[in-house]
């Protein structure tokens, strides 16, 4: 018999598995609607991790036993902990199958620890194949029956896909990891996200994102309105999980993703990764110890009895210090506030990037180093400089594809993905249509550089009035911008702008002109006529999230009230009062006649 099978019945017997749990949170109503129950082996063998347990459970044909073990232990240790929600249990189809796999076990256990059926989610991984999926089905509904929840789990790694979703017609569809993974930098996988979004919507089942790692995969899957999310940036699995919403990996990331999704200046928060940090009383050897037991953390921060950072104590500088001769008898015991970076950067989690980023470059940091972030002045984590300076490269050539040459703001792709943006994640907004009156005969008048001129200044104007508010502006192009504004100050920031762009925009005009208030020109038409100084009309309008599907029927909205807004000859402001889409016209033809 060999060392494995040994290792194998060892664990069998004995019931040597652990149950680690992994919180599934619900991000928009702030709850944890569940644990995934994750299984281990016994520690340090070789059988600990997973994958490689269940492949040896499957090359002696034991998988069924290893199943029901770890199905038994799930359900123990969820109910001993006292867990709230449901419990997602991992489920071979083939173990399903299998007709050696006694039926009605899973009943059996949660009768016997006090557990309702409603509240398991047997998960049914898409990974396998399935070749008999008649008796699947069957199986699947049978479970269903006894008032188990169903899942399907990897959803998109596997063999039968939306085949298998429309035949299981599942509770809850987890979206595989490979979908997840820079989903915010894959034109691709947006794509599938936005299609399961969909496709779930149309068949009521709730979509979970599993394997989430980074803030912006987190920012961009919250923008679809997926809630329910799982991963090592919310939680790692863990023999104790947290039992309320509030655990200390989501205090770091309840900050709200920037209204721009050009801009690089979003909150430097998004960028913070949690770390533990150590107490300015803390001895050196303590601190080199923590090093040595985690080789990826390179810098800690260091902080005093109120929780506020008062130092950066870096890796490389302590090992340095230590391999000096008597390094260890000299310096074990002295405090790390001796060797700590005393003059760190520290700023607060809603500090804008690219003010942090003129901070950096300003005092000469090492890229290689951290910068400190800190939430009400206590600390909140650490972001590497090197992924700071990244990051706004990434973003300014993403900002510079899809900018307008002329005043480089976002265009078209952005001015629609930010409206679609609050849509999905029903965000009350506001949209406003802004349009230079009277530009073609200032352009034929005074020139194209001097036109060109005049949409910088409206652009300026509107990104200063817009300055200290979370708004989007985006221009259309020539003389058009939009702005949509997430905040209740709308009208006075349009109103600013006119104010504003028919001070400045005066400059632009001769003295005989202003005085004139106006000038004679041609029109097409070949007749003189008289033509009033720039002015700007503005169409405000407030969408319904209910009745607006697309960024489309919301820019007909701005359309029809800037036209509106038109009809004036001064600068005016139209706040338009219908926030739904018109209904379609249909014209028929009666006697060469038209009727609406």
């Amino acid at each position: 018999m060999t060392m494995q099978r040994k290792l194998l019945d060892y664990i069998l017997s004995n019931g040597e598995i652990t149950t680690l749990f992994q919180p599934i949170f619900d991000i928009a109503n702030q709850t944890i609607i569940g644990y995934e129950a994750l299984s281990r082996g016994p520690k340090n063998s070789p059988l600990e991790m997973p994958t490689r347990l269940f492949e040896a459970a499957s090359e002696h044909a034991l998988i069924s036993e290893l199943e029901l073990l770890c199905r038994s232990k799930a359900i123990e240790n969820f109910v001993k902990l006292n867990l709230n929600g449901k419990l997602f249990l991992n489920v071979s189809p083939k173990t399903l199958l299998d007709p050696c796999h006694p039926k009605g076990e899973t009943l059996h256990l949660i009768e016997q620890f006090g557990l309702v059926a409603n509240r398991v989610v047997i998960e049914v991984t898409e990974q396998e194949k399935v070749d008999d999926g008649f008796l699947l089905l069957k199986t699947i509904a049978h479970y269903r029956e006894l008032g188990f929840i169903i899942a399907i789990d990897d959803f998109g790694a596997g063999y039968s896909g939306l085949k298998q979703w429309s035949e299981l017609c599942p509770d809850f569809v987890k979206i595989d990891r490979y979908f997840i993974d820079h989903c915010d930098e894959s034109e691709v996988k947006k794509e599938f996200l936005k299609s399961i979004t969909v496709l779930a919507k149309a068949t009521n089942t709730a979509v979970i994102a599993e394997g989430i790692e980074r803030t912006q995969e987190l920012a961009y899957v919250e923008s679809l309105g997926i809630a329910n999310v799982q991963g090592f940036l919310l939680e790692k699995p863990n023999s104790n999980p947290s039992l309320d919403y509030s655990s200390e990996q989501l205090q770091g990331l309840s900050f709200k993703q920037p209204s721009n999704v050009f801009d690089q200046s979003m909150a430097i928060g998004w960028l913070a990764v949690t770390q533990e940090a150590i107490d300015s009383e803390t001895r050196s050897k303590d601190a080199h110890k923590l090093f040595e037991k985690d080789k990826a953390v390179i810098s800690l921060a260091v902080l005093n009895k109120a929780g506020q950072p008062v130092g950066l104590l870096h890796k490389d500088q302590l090992t340095e210090v230590f391999a000096a001769p008597y390094g260890h008898a000299l310096y074990d015991k002295c405090p790390v506030t001796d060797f700590m970076d005393k003059q760190p950067l520290v700023v607060d989690e809603n500090q804008l990037l690219d003010t942090v980023s003129q901070q950096i470059t300003e005092q000469d940091f090492d890229i290689r180093r951290h910068i400190v972030i800190t939430r009400h002045g206590r600390y909140l984590g650490l972001a590497p400089l090197r992924d700071i300076l990244k990051h706004i490269t990434e973003e300014k050539i993403r900002h510079a594809k899809h900018a307008n040459p002329l005043t480089m703001l976002p265009g078209n792709v952005a001015i629609n993905e930010a409206i679609e943006q609050r849509l999905r994640s029903k965000s009350v907004f506001s949209l406003a249509y802004i349009d230079l009156n009277h530009f073609k005969q200032f352009n034929d008048l005074y020139g194209y550089a001097s036109g060109d001129s005049v949409i910088k200044l409206l652009a300026n104007v509107t990104v200063q009035a817009c300055e200290n508010s979370a708004n989007f502006v985006g221009h259309i192009g020539g003389d058009d911008f939009m702005v949509v504004f997430d905040q209740s100050n709308a009208v006075h920031i349009c109103n600013t702008i006119i104010e504003q762009f028919e001070l400045q925009s005066r400059t632009f005009f001769t003295p005989e002109h202003i005085k004139s208030k106006g000038y004679w020109a041609t029109n097409r038409e070949g007749e003189k006529q008289f033509v009033p100084l720039l002015t700007l009309s503005i169409g405000l309008v407030a969408p319904d999230l209910q009745e607006c599907k697309n960024s489309h029927q919301v820019a007909a909205l701005a359309t029809d009230a800037k036209k509106e807004a038109k009809r004036y000859r001064h600068s005016y402001l139209f706040i338009c009062k219908r926030r739904k889409p018109a209904p379609a016209v249909v014209h028929l033809a009666t006697d060469n006649k038209h009727v609406v």
